[in-house]
């Protein structure tokens, strides 16, 4: 009988592990090559009507997803390249929508609402907070609002140092009725050491709120305006000053809010004709904004202004706490309303996007 040396064991041992292993490994590559390959993107949103006026595109297609990125929109990308699919088939599609007027900075400005559960949970992704903040109070809303929030929140800056945070049901007294609180040297400062999330000037310039020095407060936040290169927004109706000599102070870039407001002060004469200085405002390139706000839009108005061809530049919701429960309640309706007025899904869309 043979008898095996260590040295011919340990040989034969590792010959025989080798040859498993080889095997095994075989076995392995081989289901490998009959696995199916990896899914290419995340999230398949697939059938949906698809509306980006950027694009120039209204068309049912699908929309793949990486990560945070759209990786392909095409008219069929099959469901086994993505780990997830979502049937869009009926709904609409589009790029997060903009609203350029709502007011997000809760608990400090009484208008003030929570921003994601008003505006990203409702296809709302970016927005411009107007005016909620002064000088004075914008470091607490960049801070605990604008730095915090999944929502993207820009901001135009009040004027006034104190922002809207003296006007309430209660307290009927405006941020720039003493006139000492618009101060544009402080207006500057904040912007300057802010221009990543400041757009803008805001001021208000309704009675209640400046008072009869109206234009002299305008013309203090044009100072700002000018200083930092930034437009104004100016919100209009029931000023002390007529709009004209509102209007007259306006440059290429501003935004009229409340455009298609009821009552006085606003772009429609007695015999509800379009003011001949907003026509040459919006001809030198002030742009009118919706802001529908709670009592801030008028479908009179609206269709007045829709007959005589004078379109708005954005369609905004001026959401806040007293008009989210309605008659506002979200971007999405005050963009419903433009369709009962005539304007098409891919206009309406577009006017949302700006």
């Amino acid at each position: 009988m043979h008898h095996h040396t260590r040295r011919e064991f340990l040989w034969q041992t590792w010959v025989g592990s080798t040859l498993v292993c080889s095997i095994v490994e075989g076995w392995r590559d081989l289901l490998r090559a009959q696995d199916p390959p990896a899914p290419r993107y995340d999230l398949l949103v697939k059938g949906g009507r698809v509306i980006d006026p950027s694009q120039g595109l209204s068309a049912e297609r699908d929309i793949a997803i990486s990560g945070h990125n759209i990786a392909h929109v095409a008219s069929a990308i099959p469901e086994s390249e993505a780990r997830q699919v979502l049937n869009a088939s009926g709904k609409i599609v589009t790029p997060g929508l903009i609203d350029i007027h709502v007011h997000v900075y809760d608990g400090v400005a009484p208008l003030g609402i929570p921003a994601d559960p008003t505006c990203v949970a409702k296809g709302v992704t970016t927005v411009v907070d107007a005016g909620s903040a002064g000088a004075h109070t914008f470091p607490g809303f960049r801070k605990y609002v604008i730095n915090v929030v999944d929502t993207r929140v820009y901001a135009l800056l009040n004027i006034s140092v104190v922002g809207q945070s003296t006007l309430s049901t209660d307290n009927p007294y405006g941020e720039l009725l003493d006139l000492r609180y618009a101060n544009p040297k402080l207006a500057i400062r904040t912007i300057e050491n802010n221009r990543d999330v400041i757009l803008g000037v805001k001021i208000r310039l309704t009675r209640n709120i400046a008072g009869d020095h109206d234009l002299a407060a305008l013309k203090l936040a044009r100072e700002a305006a000018d200083a930092v290169q930034l437009p104004l927004m100016v919100h209009i109706g029931g000023s002390y000053s007529p709009l004209k000599d509102i209007l007259a102070l306006l440059k290429k870039g501003d935004v009229i809010t409340h455009s298609f407001r009821g009552g006085d002060g606003g772009i429609l004469d007695d015999n509800g004709r379009i003011l001949p200085e907003v026509r040459s405002a919006v001809a030198r390139g002030v742009r009118l904004d919706i802001g529908h706000g709670a009592g801030s839009f008028s479908f009179d108005t609206a269709e007045k202004a829709l007959r005589q061809d004078l379109l708005p530049g954005t369609i905004s919701s001026d959401v806040h706490q007293f008009n989210i429960n309605g008659p506002v309640f979200d971007l999405a309706t005050t963009l419903s309303k433009f369709l009962h007025l005539g304007l098409t899904l891919e206009q309406v869309i577009e006017l949302a996007q700006k």
